[in-house]
């Protein structure tokens, strides 16, 4: 017989269990951060060294062979990304002055509105600056743990293309034999739903990028191109990363061009860009098979920057997926799997109980 314990003995215990593990991922983040990462592109090119397996190359240069080929793609964004960055640092003089003029008149409008005088500004801004030497340095630490998790990955992931028999074995092994069908069923679906998750989304960036840098172009932004990336790149963190897409073209329109025309025209292009990605790119090339909500998408992707930062935001949504199917997969769980999922019932249960209460008292 198994022993039922009453309900507020194991919520404390999932509750503990749940302090217990954002903790361990907070503090180990450093080491965290780069396994996830690597775990999901070595799903993501598992394909490309399954291919070099049946081409019959050894298993050691498979692997070589698709960890080059991975960043050599790599490589070739960040030279791009870096030559026009290149191009618009000539741009940095104008900017200067530009914003050196915005600046006096913001001063000025604030005297005249606001009633803050020029040394009472200039206090705020010395205040703000030295306030800000803390924010630089995290940020410098944030670009070298960066470089940290780009050195580490290419480790990481021949680790775990070169034991992936063993992983797997372990994954069947921990669990009973009349288990192995759903075992073997989430594996697949997690693989599936990881790859198909990332490629829409490299598809989706593209075409993003595309259509920014074409609207940004019409409209005479300057170093449109650059920006378009930068903005698809954004774009990849659900519904906030639109937003500072969104401000960045703004910005540059508003220190290098006069007037507001140009402000308003990248306002109407993004909103249509942004109408035709959520109405037809999402829904076509990025869905897979498993489908999260919005709600829960945009209460993942805050949860992951708190905890991880940027990288958690990027994370956040495909270990939801994978979350999602093994609660699919659990009887106990799939009212939680049915919670994470975006298919809404037409009616709760509680008012159809109310109905069929209804009509029982009803009858004679």
């Amino acid at each position: 017989m198994v022993k039922q314990y009453p309900f507020y003995f194991k919520a404390t215990v999932i509750l503990f269990g749940l302090i217990l593990l954002v903790y361990v991922l907070f503090n180990l983040q450093d080491i965290m951060i780069p396994l996830a990462f690597a775990m999901v592109l070595a799903i993501l090119l598992n394909p490309v060294y399954n291919r070099l397996q049946r081409n019959r190359i050894p298993k050691i240069p498979s692997i070589i062979l698709t960890i080059l080929m991975a960043f050599l793609l790599f490589g070739g964004i960040m030279y791009f990304l870096s030559s026009q960055i290149i191009k618009f640092s000539d741009l940095l003089p104008v900017l200067k002055e530009k914003m050196s003029a915005l600046n006096t008149q913001f001063g000025e409008w604030a005297q005249a509105t606001l009633g803050i005088t020029v040394q009472k500004q200039v206090a705020l801004v010395n205040e703000a600056l030295n306030n800000s030497k803390a924010l630089v340095g995290s940020t410098l630490s944030t670009a070298l743990g960066t470089l940290g998790i780009i050195l580490l990955m290419p480790v990481y992931i021949f680790l775990f293309l070169f034991y992936k028999p063993l992983i797997l074995n372990f994954l069947f092994e921990v669990f009973a034999e009349e288990n192995f069908k759903h075992v073997a069923e989430i594996l697949n679906e997690t693989k599936t739903a990881i790859q198909s998750y990332m490629v829409g989304l490299l598809l989706e960036a593209l075409i993003i990028a595309a259509l920014n840098s074409t609207a940004l172009l019409i409209l005479g932004v300057e170093h449109a191109v650059l920006i378009g990336v930068i903005g698809a790149i954004l774009n990849l963190i659900p519904y906030i990363g639109g937003i500072i897409a969104i401000a960045l073209p703004v910005l540059v329109a508003t220190v290098t061009k006069d007037g507001y025309s140009t402000q308003m025209g990248i306002l109407i292009a993004y909103a249509l860009i942004q109408f035709i990605d959520n109405n037809i790119l999402v829904p076509r090339i990025v869905s897979s098979k498993v489908q999260i909500n919005a709600l829960i998408s945009i209460i993942t992707v805050l949860l992951g920057a708190a905890l991880w930062g940027v990288p958690g935001m990027f994370l956040s949504l495909p270990m939801v997926g994978i979350l999602k199917i093994i609660f699919d997969r659990i009887p106990d769980l799939k009212p939680w799997g049915k919670l994470l999922g975006d298919t809404v019932p037409t009616r709760h249960k509680g008012e159809l109980w109310n109905l069929r209460k209804k009509r029982a008292d009803l009858k004679p």
